[in-house]
Order: C-alpha cells, then structure tokens, then sequence
C-alpha cells in the first residue's frame, strides 16, 4: 500500500515530469509559434492556441488529481480555507452616469415697453415677486392727465347717447341723430381703451411669479424699448427648474418618460430622485445624442440656474435578477467567465468546487447581472476563490 511519502514523491515526479515537458515543447515550439505569427496564418493561429489551452487543462486536471490524493492521505489539513455567497433572485435597476445642468424656462430679461425717465423701481434685488406686480413706472409725459380728460368726454358722450336713445325709443327725434350718438360714444370709448392701453406701457409688471434677480436700470434713468443695454431687471423663477441632459442615441428606446432618476449636486452635496419629464426627438448629428428633461425638486431654493449635477438615470430593471460580486469571476484563456460553485458542504465544512462558465449582463457597482450558468440558491466561493482549481476539495469557513 502506497503511503504518503511516496504519493508526495510521485507528485514531485510528475511535476518533475511534466515541467521538463512544457520545456521541451517550448523550445520545440518556439520558432513553429513565431513563424505562426509572422505568417499571420489566423486559421493556424486559433488552432495552436487551441492546442496549448488543452494542454494546459489537461495539467491542471492532472494537478488537481494529485491534490485531492494528497488530500485524502492528510486528512483534509490542507485544504484551501473558503468563505462562500449564496445566489439569490434580487431586483436589479442598473442607471447610466451622465452630466446635466439645471436650466428654468422663467429666467427672463425684463425690457421696458415704452421711452421716458424710470420715475421710480418698487423692487430690490433678492425680492419675491407675484405675477402682474408692479416693478418700476417710466414718465408717461403728460398722457394720464390726457387721459382723465378723454374719460371726461367719453362720460359726456355716453349721458348723450343714453339720452338720445330714450328718445329714439319713444320714436322722439331722427335716426340720424340716434347713430351720430351712438358713433360718438363708441369712438370716444375705443380711443380711451387705446390711451390706456399706451399707459400700460409706461408700467414695468412681472410676467410671473418669481425673484428679481438684476435690477440692471436705477431711478432716473431714461430707457427705451429695444436691444441689447435697455433691460431693466433680471426675474427667475426658482420652482420650475429642470435638468437638460444629452444621452447617447444607444439609450433612446430604454430611456423613456416616467424614467427613475437620481441627481447629485457635489456643491450642495446632496442627492434628489426625480423622473424623466422630456425626451427629445432630434438626434444631434455632431455628438449623436438626444436632449433629456428632467424636473428638479426645488423646494428650499438652493439649486440655481447652470449649476452642474451628476445624473444617474435608470436603462434597465429586471425584476429576477441573480447579482453576484465581480471579484469573484475569472476569465480563462478562451475569454470564458466563469465562477466555482461549492457542492453540498458535509459536516466537517467540506466541499468540492467545481468550475461553472456563465455569461453576464449589465454592471452595477460592485455587482454583475448573470445571466446564464448559475441557478438561484447556489453556493459560490468568495474569498479564496483564486487559489481553488477545479474539482478542488475546500473547507468552507463558516460565522
């Protein structure tokens, strides 16, 4: 009966042997590789790696062997120390990283509407303001006082109308004295209507509810309608703000409205959720992506225009989904991922590993989706998971 020694020595043989082997065939095969690879022969290429990947497997078989009989005939003292993670099904919501930045559809320049001295500004910058309050007065240059005595006549006008219509009801007077009245009172009206519509002008109200960012023209200054330089104030609405991010066109079909969004701004250090408000429909031919709106929440007023905030927007969900950590893939020599499931542990925390190829999905953190090779509760090997060969013994630690 064999004994340990001699299995320990007929490793080293073999060891021996097969080191001497990989040599010789190394130096066999190293002029037949190079002239492989100058030729540029793919077909030949593929097939010699094909070779030394079956010889590699077949060693590490034949390792793997003399380890469990070395195994066995110590009684398991040596086994390589484990820690295992079950696969569960989770719910898996992968997001795409982007950069955004906050923009409002109520930040506006404000212009008078008429020339003439800015008689007085009613607001400070930094100030609330409601929808139609009034901002600033311009000189009107006599027009309100033309105007009291336009509705003066516009009063006589119609006392003279109403009275010319009585008589016209009671069949008293001509017809055409009723119209000239009638033409009278009407006209007057209209050009009232138009004085005070002109006056309107000479007003500065908000066009809606906001802050007064800029009061750009003090009191006494003369403005005018126009270009650029006649603005009177900057006003931004803070509670309508949005985010407009470019998303590559790969994205269109997975990022829709309704989408989860997280946003964080590094200046405020903190975190929102929101969702996707806006796609857009275009697609820019010069870095081929598309326009995304989304809504921020802006409740405490800290976000501003043009700040820069990382978005984070959900492309994926699958509600079944098994994650495991990425360290514990590996990849072989044929560019096959794969992970060691442990087989049922025995009671002295024993275990076979065994190799099993899968193929992942999406990445999310420090976790992979997989997709194919690994069921639901399975075993794997954690830490220790790059010292395990295939068809290893292992003891599994256990909390």
């Amino acid at each position: 009966m064999t004994n340990f020694r001699d299995i320990e020595k007929m490793k080293n043989i073999v060891l021996i042997l097969i080191t001497l082997a990989l040599t010789v065939s190394a130096c066999g095969d190293e002029k037949s590789v190079s002239v492989l690879v100058a030729e540029g022969d793919l077909v030949a290429v593929r097939a010699k790696k094909k070779e030394l990947s079956d010889q590699q497997k077949s060693l590490d078989r034949d390792i793997a062997l003399l380890d469990s009989v070395i195994n066995s005939k110590e009684g398991n003292k040596n086994l390589p120390l484990v820690t295992t993670v079950q696969a569960k099904l989770q719910e898996f919501d992968h997001f795409i990283e982007l950069q955004g930045a906050v923009s409002t559809k109520q930040n506006v320049l404000i212009y008078p509407e008429a020339s003439g001295i800015l008689l007085s500004v009613k607001v400070s910058e930094g100030q609330k303001v409601s929808k139609g309050q009034l901002l600033a007065t311009i000189d009107d240059g006599g027009m309100r006082n033309q105007l009291l005595q336009m509705k003066t006549q516009l009063e006589l006008s119609k006392t003279t109308f109403e009275r010319q219509k009585r008589l016209w009801d009671q069949k008293i007077g001509t017809e055409i004295q009723y119209l000239q009245a009638k033409s009278n009172y009407e006209s007057q009206d209209n050009a009232v209507k138009q004085m005070e519509g002109q006056l309107r002008k000479f007003s500065i109200r908000a066009p809606f509810a906001g802050v007064i960012d800029d009061v750009i023209k003090e009191q006494g200054t003369v403005v005018v309608p126009g270009g650029p330089g006649s603005e009177v104030f900057r006003i931004i609405n803070l509670s309508n703000m949005y985010l407009e991010v470019s998303v590559p066109e790969t994205y269109i079909s997975t990022i829709v409205v309704g989408k989860e969004v997280k946003i964080n701004f590094p200046v405020l250090n903190q975190t929102y959720k929101s969702v996707v408000r806006q796609t857009g429909n275009y697609i820019n031919p010069n870095n081929r992506s598309f326009n995304v709106e989304i809504a921020v929440p802006n409740t405490d007023g800290r976000i501003k225009p043009n700040m820069t905030a990382k978005v984070l927007i959900n492309d994926y969900t699958n509600a079944e989904a098994i994650l495991i950590p990425q360290s514990i893939i590996s990849e072989n020599a044929e560019g096959e991922q794969y992970a060691f499931v442990v087989s049922k542990m025995d009671t002295d925390n024993t275990a076979v590993a065994n190799k099993s190829v899968i193929s992942t999905g999406k990445t999310q953190g420090d976790f992979v989706e997989v997709l194919s090779g690994l069921k639901p509760g399975a075993s794997l090997i954690k830490e220790g998971a790059r010292s395990v060969k295939d068809g290893q013994q292992v003891k599994i630690l256990t909390k």
